[in-house]
């Protein structure tokens, strides 16, 4: 059974930081590209970052370029995304996403989706 489990939100003020965690398990996690996406009240689900399953190639939503950085360890099966210059407009559930041996990008579906991490940013 596959299970995507992300840890790492919380309340921060606007300009701090937090760092993401997303732990897998049940799959082969060195063949998938990993993604992580948010949610908003009442927005659609939004493309944040992805990461290709060898760790050579990064993808990010022009939102979050030069703040978020996303990093896998596939001897750990960890997946995070550090956020830095955080700003309320941020504020969502993060889900980290798995999808076997293709890109994540804007509009992509993953194999497998875990339950979310709340982020909230304060003004």
């Amino acid at each position: 059974q596959v299970q995507l489990v992300e840890s790492g939100g919380g309340l921060v003020q606007a300009g701090g930081s937090l760092r993401l965690s997303c732990a897998a398990s049940g799959l082969t996690f060195s063949s998938y590209t990993m993604g992580w996406f948010r949610q908003a009240p009442g927005k659609e689900r939004e493309f944040v970052a992805s990461i290709r399953w060898s760790g050579d190639s990064t993808y990010y939503a022009d939102s979050v370029k030069g703040r978020f950085t996303i990093s896998r360890d596939n001897a750990k099966n960890t997946v995070s995304l550090q956020m830095n210059n955080l700003k309320p407009e941020d504020t969502a559930v993060y889900y980290c996403e798995a999808k076997w041996r293709a890109m994540i990008a804007e509009g992509t579906i993953g194999d497998y989706r875990g339950q979310g991490t709340q982020v909230t940013v304060s003004s």
